[in-house]
């Protein structure tokens, strides 16, 4: 007797990194718990809205950080932070791109950490409310100083920002 194999694959490569792809993984998490019962600490593909609205948060007040701080700066303020320093007042974008960027990338860090437990219990989603917290209070205070400052020219303060 001779087997006979008969080829079942299309050819189509399923593999490929397609846009239509990552639309649908996106829509339908396969990993929402860890695969075993057992997980300390499962990796999961879906974080609930919560989670969401935190990150949107945080950037949010990020940015708003760096609109305050560049009009702070037109007024005589300095930028204490030695890495954000470097681009402010020369490149204004590269300042907000940093901001954003480095910001961005320890929000991923902690959201990918939100499900796990700290520190002998805390859950790692507090974090993300932490630095939440913190960035009220930074505005906050920017606010204040705002208040404290002159009298606002805005056709000043944006020429002499580099707008």
């Amino acid at each position: 007797m001779h087997d006979i194999t008969v080829e079942r694959r299309s050819g189509i490569d399923r593999r490929r990194i397609t846009l239509s792809a990552f639309i649908y993984g996106a829509r339908n998490p396969r990993r929402r718990i860890g695969r075993r019962s057992t997980d300390r600490y499962p990796v999961v593909d879906w974080h609930s809205p919560r989670v969401l609205a935190l990150v949107i948060a945080i950037l949010g007040f990020c940015a708003m950080d760096a609109v305050l701080t560049v009009v702070l700066i037109s007024h005589g303020a300095r930028e204490i932070n030695p890495v954000m320093a470097l681009f402010v007042p020369h490149n204004l974008f590269g300042f907000a791109a940093a901001k954003l960027l480095l910001t961005a990338l320890g929000v991923s860090v902690l959201v990918a950490c939100s499900r796990m437990r700290v520190f002998r219990g805390v859950p790692g989603e507090a974090f993300l409310y932490a630095t939440l917290a913190a960035y009220a209070l930074l505005i906050g205070y920017e606010l204040h100083l705002l208040e404290r400052a002159p009298t606002l020219d805005f056709e000043h303060t944006f020429t002499s920002a580099g707008y």
